[in-house]
C-alpha cells in the first residue's frame, strides 16, 4: 500500500526511470549513491540540515517502534544503493532474514514559481552560493526562503512513504532509507535540492546566468532606494553587483565561525590495502600490481599534502620490491621503502602532467621486481636496456632529463653563439676539445664525451660512443662545467 500522497508535485516513481517529474522538476536529473557501510555507534546526522531532515521524519512517523527498527536496519548496513531524483528517494532495504523490499519516500517538489523566488534569494548573497559550493546549507538562505513562504527543508508530513511491505505509515524500510539519506545530506546539501526539483549542474548554471544578468543590468550598478528606485549613493561591489557598507560587514563578523586550523600531515603515508584474498581476481587484474600502484599513489598524495602545508617534501615513493611475489613481503617492503627520504624528481608533485611513457619510467626508478619492470618496459614501448637508461636519466633530473635522453631539437642561433663563446673561454686553444654538433647534441672528437642541451637551457653531460650514450651526471647552466664532467666520465670509460 502506498502512503497518503500528501502534498503535490511528486516524481512519477517509475522503477529505474529517468527521473521525470511533475511540477517544477527538470527531467533527467538523477543521482545514485552506493550503499553506505554500517554506522554502528555514530550519529546519523552531524549537520544542522541533516538533523532537520531526521526531525521531519520523526515528527511525521506515528509509530516510534517502526522508527527504532529502521535505525537498526540503517546501522546494520541493510540499505542498498540510494537513488535520488526530483520528488522521490528509492532504495532496496533488506530485513534480517534477507527479504528485500523496494522502499520509496516522496518529497514535494518546488514549483517553477517557487524555484524562481528561491534562485533570486540565492543570487542576492554571494555567501549563499559560496556555502553551497562548499557543500554547506546556508542557514540564512533557509530563513530567507521561509520568510517568503518557501519551505526548503521538509517539515511534518513532508516525507511520504511507499514500501513493498504494504505498511500504511513509515515502516522499518522507509525509516531506514530516511536515516541513510541523512548521512548523504551531511556530505552534500545538493541532494536536498535535487529532491526539491533541481540537480546540482542545472542549479549552478541558473545561478551563474542570473548573476551575470544582474551584473549587466543598469540598476545593478547601485542599490535601491526606499521606493524601489535605484539608489545612487549605495555602495557598488565587484562587477557592478550591489555592495555592503564596510561598517555593516565588519559588525556582523562575529557571526562567522573562525577558520579551522590547517590539517596536520601524518609523518608517513599510510599502508596500502592488502589484496591477497581467497577470491580469484577478474581476468587481466593483477592484485600485486594494484598494491604496487596504490602504495605509490599514497606516497605521492602524502608528499603533495606536506608540500601544500608548507613543509618539506619529505619521503618519496619507493614502490620497487626486491624479492618474490609474496603479497605480505611485498606490502612490508613497499611500506618500509615509502619511509625513505629522497629528492623529488621533476614533475612528480606539482610539475607538468606526465605521459604514460614518462610515468612508466618514474615507477621503474626504484627497481621493482623483474616482472613489473618487464611490464613497464613493454607498456612504454621500450626494451629493458632502454628502460634502464631512462631510469638513470630520471634519477638525475626527472622528466626534463628523460626528454634530453630520448628527444632531439634544434637550438636557436643566439643560444649556439653563447655556448660557443663560453666553451672557447674555458680552455686554452691547444687544449680545447673539438666538438661536432648534431641538433642539440655536441660530441667531443676523439673522446667518449658528449654534451646535450635541454629546452630549459641546462646542459647535460653524457658518456659513451656511437649510438650508446648514457647520462654521466647532473645538468649545469654552464656548458663548460657539463663538458668537463662528460670528459671525466668518458675518459674513465664510465656511463657506457
Amino acid at each position: 500500500m502506498s502512503g497518503t500522497g500528501r502534498g503535490h508535485g511528486y516524481g512519477d516513481g517509475t522503477p529505474g526511470g529517468n527521473g521525470r517529474t511533475t511540477g517544477g522538476g527538470h527531467g533527467g536529473d538523477e543521482r545514485t549513491f552506493a550503499a553506505l557501510p554500517p554506522a554502528k555507534g555514530t550519529a546519523f546526522a552531524r549537520t544542522w540540515w541533516g538533523r532537520a531532515w531526521l526531525k521531519a521524519l520523526e515528527d511525521t512517523a506515528l509509530d516510534n517502534v517502526q522508527l527504532k527498527a529502521g535505525r537498526r536496519h540503517a546501522r546494520a548496513g541493510a540499505v542498498g544503493a540510494v537513488t535520488v531524483r526530483p520528488g522521490r528517494l528509492t532504495a532496496i532495504v533488506k530485513d534480517r532474514d534477507g527479504t528485500a523490499y523496494r522502499s520509496d519516500v516522496l518529497v514535494r517538489e518546488l514549483s517553477e514559481d517557487e524555484w524562481e523566488r528561491l534562485l533570486d534569494l540565492a543570487v542576492d548573497s554571494a555567501g549563499h552560493i559560496a556555502a553551497l559550493l562548499d557543500r554547506e546549507m546556508p542557514p540564512h538562505l533557509v530563513e530567507d526562503a521561509a520568510a517568503v513562504g518557501l519551505d526548503l527543508l521538509p517539515g511534518v508530513g513532508d516525507l511520504d512513504p511507499e514500501c513493498g511491505c504494504d505498511a500504511w505509515d513509515h515502516c522499518p524500510h522507509t525509516s531506514a532509507l530516511c536515516y541513510q539519506v541523512a548521512r548523504l545530506l551531511d556530505e552534500d546539501p545538493f541532494v536536498l535540492l535535487l529532491m526539491r526539483g533541481r540537480g546540482e549542474r542545472a542549479l549552478l548554471d541558473q545561478l551563474q546566468a542570473r548573476s551575470a544578468a544582474r551584473a549587466s543590468a543598469p540598476e545593478a550598478r547601485g542599490g535601491r532606494g526606499g521606493d524601489g528606485s535605484p539608489d545612487a549613493d549605495a555602495p557598488v561591489g565587484v562587477g557592478g553587483m550591489p555592495g555592503v557598507p564596510a561598517a555593516e560587514a565588519y559588525s556582523e563578523g562575529f557571526l562567522l565561525p573562525p577558520l579551522p586550523a590547517p590539517p596536520t600531515a601524518l609523518p608517513a603515508p599510510g599502508y596500502s590495502p592488502s589484496l591477497d584474498t581467497e577470491t580469484d581476481p577478474e581476468p587481466g587484474v593483477d592484485p600485486t600490481a594494484l598494491e604496487f600502484l596504490a602504495t605509490d599513489a599514497a606516497a605521492r598524495a602524502h608528499r603533495m599534502l606536506v608540500t601544500a602545508l608548507g613543509g618539506p617534501t619529505g619521503p618519496r615513493p619507493a614502490p620497487g620490491v626486491a624479492g618474490a611475489r609474496d603479497s605480505s613481503a611485498v606490502h612490508d617492503t613497499w611500506s618500509a621503502r615509502a619511509s625513505a627520504v629522497g629528492a623529488l624528481p621533476e614533475g612528480d608533485v606539482a610539475g607538468p602532467r606526465l605521459t604514460a611513457a614518462q610515468d612508466a619510467v618514474r615507477l621503474a626508478v626504484d627497481s621493482p621486481v623483474p616482472w613489473i619492470t618487464a611490464r613497464l618496459a613493454s607498456g612504454s614501448g621500450r626494451t629493458p636496456t632502454e628502460l634502464d637508461l631512462a631510469t638513470r636519466a630520471w634519477r638525475l633530473g626527472g622528466a626534463a632529463a628523460l626528454s634530453v635522453l630520448e628527444d632531439e631539437w634544434d637550438p636557436d642561433a643566439e643560444t649556439l653563439t653563447r655556448a660557443v663563446a663560453r666553451l672557447s673561454e674555458a680552455w686554452e686553444d691547444d687544449e680545447r676539445p673539438e666538438l661536432r654538433r648534431s641538433g642539440s647534441r655536441w660530441s667531443a672528437e676523439g673522446t667518449h664525451a658528449q654534451l646535450r642541451l635541454g629546452p630549459d637551457g641546462r646542459w647535460w653531460p653524457y658518456a659513451g660512443a656511437g649510438a650508446d650514450w648514457s647520462p654521466a651526471g647532473p645538468a649545469d647552466r654552464d656548458p663548460a662545467v657539463a663538458l668537463a664532467t662528460a670528459l671525466t666520465a668518458g675518459g674513465a670509460g664510465e656511463g657506457a
